[in-house]
């Protein structure tokens, strides 16, 4: 499974055009029992929604979560992820984790991404075990933990953009120098809504496909999740998250929202969006793309 993902990958790398990757959260282990079936007739629903990678995690990052531990967290996940690997194997599977461990035993288990929202924080192991299996690695900017990263969202001189891209350009080239995880197998998220206030989500949707990506300088992939997040909440008033739908697409589409260059040439490169809702966002996606590429 690793080579045929990594033949999708390098096809990804290629091409432009945004990746819808599909949120699949396991919350209870009491659920999962009874219920790994239905999870994977759900993922597969979402790949024939539109979603490119489905992203299985077991423990919560929203604001103020508490932490789950090793034994549960591979007990929700990996059962889900060795059935969904049988049942279909062309499905792009990431695992959710901040663990070296439950990375390990997933991509074992059949999946292909190790999806880490600590960017290697958490895991002093991550960056190596990640290295050692040869697969892609989403790296996601976050302070704190999701108990505590609501204290950290204040920046130097304000500027979050700036911040956010620097300190992924670190982790990465950490990442890259010291163990191994080759830049090219590295996707990095800005982490919208992880140790970040409104003014911050905001800047760092409005510049990612102008100074942030710029500010990375080399061509990584990159990834945001705007889905449904607080912020969206609190522009509109709607505190039902599965409501959120409508201002996540706009989110979504200002962030993919590619200004012309100044010498007529533009500039296209890969983009992953997580999302709840495949469907309509990734309409607003082909959408958007399309406009990127008009003359």
């Amino acid at each position: 499974y690793i080579f045929s993902f990594l033949i999708f990958f390098f096809n990804f790398a290629a091409f432009s055009f945004p990746f819808c990757l599909k949120i699949l959260k396991i919350a209870r282990l009491k659920q999962l029992c009874g219920s790994i079936g239905l999870a994977v007739k759900d993922a597969c629903q979402m790949v024939t929604d539109g979603a490119t990678i489905v992203d299985i995690g077991g423990e919560s990052t929203r604001p103020g979560a508490l932490e789950v531990d090793l034994e549960e967290e591979l007990q929700r996940t990996i059962p889900v992820v060795r059935s969904l690997r049988s049942n279909s194997p062309d499905i792009v599977i990431s695992i959710d984790t901040r663990r070296a461990a439950v990375a390990q035993a997933a991509i074992k288990a059949g999946a292909d991404i190790v999806n880490d929202v600590s960017g290697g924080t958490f895991d002093k192991n991550m960056f190596s075990t990640v290295a050692s299996l040869q697969v892609p690695y989403i790296m996601m900017h976050m302070r704190g933990t999701p108990k505590t990263m609501q204290q950290y969202c204040k920046y130097e001189q304000d500027d979050v953009v700036f911040h956010v891209a620097n300190s992924l350009v670190q982790r990465s080239m950490v990442a890259s120098e010291e163990a191994g995880l080759h830049t090219w197998l590295q996707i990095l998220d800005p982490g919208i809504g992880f140790a970040k206030d409104l003014d911050g989500n905001l800047s760092l949707i409005k510049h990612f496909s102008g100074k942030f990506r710029q500010l990375l300088q080399k061509n990584y992939p990159i990834l945001i999740g705007p889905s449904r997040k607080g912020f969206i909440g609190h522009i509109t008033g709607e505190t039902n998250p599965s409501m959120r739908d409508f201002g996540t697409a706009a989110a979504c589409v200002a962030a993919l929202l590619v200004c012309p260059s100044t010498d007529g040439i533009q500039q296209q490169l890969p983009t992953i969006v997580r999302v709840h809702n495949v469907k309509g966002i990734k309409q607003a996606m082909q959408t958007i793309d399309a406009i990127n590429r008009a003359k």
